[in-house]
């Protein structure tokens, strides 16, 4: 049978050859024909053999060494193994839209007549109130976002204006930003670091969409539409819910028995 050899280094040990590579490849020793040639190696058993399957005697069969290349390793974080973005936007046509800006919704104005159902556009919506600082801070930053992502539109409205709006998106505090496709939420911008830079990975990383590069805050953006500057006025609604919860306890606290004789003209009853 002819000569097998399990690795390379037995082979090139028994044959006396050198490395065929440099490169870290396996290699496996494959025994093949006699090519016959008269440089061909010759069993020395016999001396009055011949070389070369015409002699009489049986030609050894030289080992050749053949490079294996391993198999290619899967790459990590690499472009090819990026994640599918988690929210697939249909972007809209800029075409004629000179000034890419921000839309405020009035008291007048619902949030759904601004979101078509039967579409899968994508809307970035900020809930906020004009007296929260944080919303303040936040204002300069989402107002740029139109112009880095021309394609998606964005839209703010006053959550003290809109309470059942708030109440039906799970708005706790304020600024609360929601990604909608048509009108269904798809996420919620849960980080505190609210920037330009923050904003934009977050709509890349569920949209797939990258934003322009030469996008930056101005001092147009610290001007609005969105308010960067804080307002002072007066929650009626904060200011009704204090005046019930007040007039509640006094008269829980009128009408408790224990404390009856320290109000002026009440009398104990006795029971015989």
């Amino acid at each position: 049978e002819p000569v097998r050899y399990r690795t390379a280094e037995m082979a090139d040990a028994m044959l006396g050859s050198e490395a065929l590579a440099e490169q870290p490849v396996l290699l496996s020793a494959v025994p093949a024909e006699a090519s016959g040639g008269p440089a061909e190696a010759c069993d020395g058993a016999a001396a009055g053999d011949a070389c070369g399957p015409a002699g009489s005697g049986q030609a050894r069969e030289q080992p050749v060494l053949e490079p294996v290349l391993p198999a290619a390793a899967e790459e990590q974080n690499g472009t090819d193994s990026a994640k599918a973005p988690k929210v697939n936007c249909e972007e809209r046509n800029t075409t004629g839209i000179e000034r890419f800006t921000l839309q405020i919704l009035n008291v007048s104005q619902d949030l759904m007549e601004f979101l078509n159902p039967n579409s899968s556009d994508c809307t970035l919506v900020l809930f906020y109130t004009p007296w929260c600082r944080f919303s303040a801070s936040l204002a300069p930053h989402f107002n740029s976002l139109p112009r880095a992502f021309p394609t998606l539109r964005f839209l703010a409205l006053d959550a003290s204006q809109h309470s059942s709006l708030s109440t039906r998106f799970g708005t706790v505090a304020v600024p609360n930003i929601l990604l909608f496709q048509g009108a269904k939420p798809m996420a919620r911008f849960n980080h505190t670091d609210r920037t330009l830079e923050t904003l934009k990975d977050f709509i890349f990383n569920q949209t797939g969409i990258e934003a322009r590069s030469d996008v930056a805050v101005t001092e147009e953006d610290w001007e609005g539409p969105l308010p960067s500057v804080l307002t002072k006025g007066i929650d009626w609604l904060l200011l009704f819910s204090v005046l019930f919860l007040a007039a509640f306890v006094m008269y829980a606290t009128v009408r408790t028995d224990s404390i009856r004789w320290l109000i002026p003209g009440q009398e104990h009853e006795h029971q015989e």
